[in-house]
């Protein structure tokens, strides 16, 4: 598992692994600095320091549910400590924790030190979509320290979540060469290679990995992802599996377990390592997990009915403690699991019912604006799945002036995803593709368009290479399900 793993889909996840506290209080305790090239620790309690260095080495073995308990021992010491609140943010196990803990974080920044408020407000930017303030934030953190690793750490996980792969290597390595012994940074060298296509590389970053902390559960967790993604599933289990002897409430290598069985045509299998991992669950987050991966068990199959069950369940989670964000992004997954099935009218109250969750819920408005942006794009895949590209087109048209200023990577990728479908109902194949290489890369869905588009444009070499891509994407990814058997189809008869 890497750094975004544990928090699929949010923007916030960018620095969860990565929290740093840093030098120069203004007004209040003195911060503790063993080390003047590494950032020190501003709190008024030692015990709460210790309690978040714990926690820190915890989250950076990415065990956050245990690291968890440290950072609320820490903070229940000492409420001012703003990286100790932050630490809470990237453990959160739902949205209204998460934001509550944030905001603690960020009310505290400005009796923290200079580099402290940095890092919370790179954080805080990063978690309302703010980009251009986030890297501004964490390149002042890297010049203040450059020989911390985890100030390097942090700018390279930004650049992994822009898909910069190289730009996110160069920061990872230069962090390694700093501390040779930091095995996080082996974990994030591992997937960026990984991504880049460089799988010796990849392989050779996580038995590095493996080898620095052998008695860890992630390290044969990230191993096994990688088997998987090269079809390897029996090996895969088998590292999956090793990870749950060191740790057997491991969440991450059920949901593998998981996908490998699906991958490997046994789906009720699957389930049911779903529902091993449903009872061992500590909290919300967890038993989330455990249904949205039973409800992609049931997409891989084209049982929808079943998958959506599974999702209502998951949605109730959310629902009992009033969870709006949450509830919101569910009807919004329920609503594509629909569309994709052809569903077009249940999609579309589905996408309705999101919209009146989010409107309700104590998000900042920031958050609230840019789920009603992105709302635009919904509306565009209903129309074009309608046959409406005119509206389709507007829609679109207005999402691209939206975005532009915000310059958020994950917009600018749905909106050319929305141009190349646009281009490709009406027939301009060339144009679809031109669009679609331009959106995310890493969607097997998009990979699977994109084959589509190559295909009608006559290319069948480069349909067939980018259909292959789509078919044996092998990864950790809902959308996987949407394209999955019929990505295999198409390959078949290439």
């Amino acid at each position: 598992m890497n750094a975004f793993s544990a928090r699929t889909g949010t923007t916030w996840c960018l620095l969860a692994f990565s929290c740093l506290a840093f030098l120069g209080c203004q007004n209040g305790p003195a911060p503790v600095q063993d080390d003047p090239t590494k950032v020190p620790i501003t709190t008024s309690s030692e015990e709460a320091r210790d309690k978040y260095l714990d926690g820190r080495e915890l989250l950076e073995k990415l065990r956050a549910t245990d690291a968890r308990e440290h950072y609320k021992e820490a903070v229940a010491l000492d409420p001012d400590f703003g990286m100790a609140q932050l630490a809470m943010a990237t453990t959160a196990p739902t949205a209204n924790e998460f934001w509550e803990s944030l905001g603690a974080a960020v009310a505290s920044a400005d009796k923290l030190s200079e580099a402290e408020r940095h890092t919370i407000l790179a954080f805080d930017a990063g978690a309302r979509g703010d980009v251009a303030a986030q890297k501004e934030h964490l390149d002042r953190l890297v010049e203040s320290y450059p020989e911390d690793e985890r100030a390097l750490n942090a700018l390279g996980q930004y650049h992994f979540g822009r898909q910069e792969w190289d730009l996110a290597i160069e920061h990872y390595e230069r962090a390694a060469s700093i501390n040779p012994d930091f095995s996080q940074i082996y974990n994030q060298l591992g997937y960026a290679r990984r991504f880049l296509r460089d799988y010796d590389g990849a392989e050779a970053a996580f038995l590095k990995y493996i080898d620095l902390i052998p008695g860890e559960p992630n390290p044969h967790d990230s191993y096994a992802e990688l088997l998987m993604k090269l079809g390897r599933f029996e090996e895969s289990i088998e590292h999956y599996e090793k990870a749950l002897e060191l740790d057997p409430r491991f969440i991450a290598s059920y949901v593998g377990i998981g996908n490998n069985q699906i991958f490997m045509g046994r789906g009720d299998e699957a389930r049911e390592t779903f529902a091993k991992l449903m009872d061992v669950a500590r909290n919300d987050g967890e038993k989330r997990q455990a249904l949205l991966w039973s409800a992609a068990s049931y997409v891989h199959e084209g049982r929808t009915d079943e998958a959506l069950g599974v999702l209502s369940e998951r949605h109730e989670i959310a629902k009992a403690t009033s969870d709006f964000p949450a509830m919101a992004g569910d009807l919004v997954l329920e609503g594509m699991v629909l569309l994709e099935a052809g569903r077009i009218d249940e999609a579309w109250d589905r996408f309705q019912g999101a919209i009146k969750r989010m409107d309700v819920s104590d998000s900042p408005q920031d958050n609230k604006d840019n789920f009603r942006r992105n709302h635009l794009y919904r509306e565009a895949r209903i129309a074009i799945a309608r046959g409406d590209l005119q509206t389709a087109e507007d829609r679109a048209a207005t999402y691209g002036e939206q975005i532009q200023e915000h310059g958020i990577l994950f917009e600018q990728w749905l909106h050319h995803e929305l141009l190349g479908l646009i281009a490709m109902a009406r027939g301009d194949h060339a144009t679809a593709v031109e669009q679609l290489t331009q959106a995310n890369v890493q969607n097997p869905r998009v990979l699977y368009l994109t084959a589509l588009a190559n295909d009608g444009k006559g290319d069948k070499e480069q349909a067939r290479e980018t259909c292959e891509r789509a078919a044996n994407f092998n990864g950790l990814s809902f959308n996987y399900a949407y394209v999955r058997a019929s990505a295999q189809e198409m390959l078949a008869g290439s």
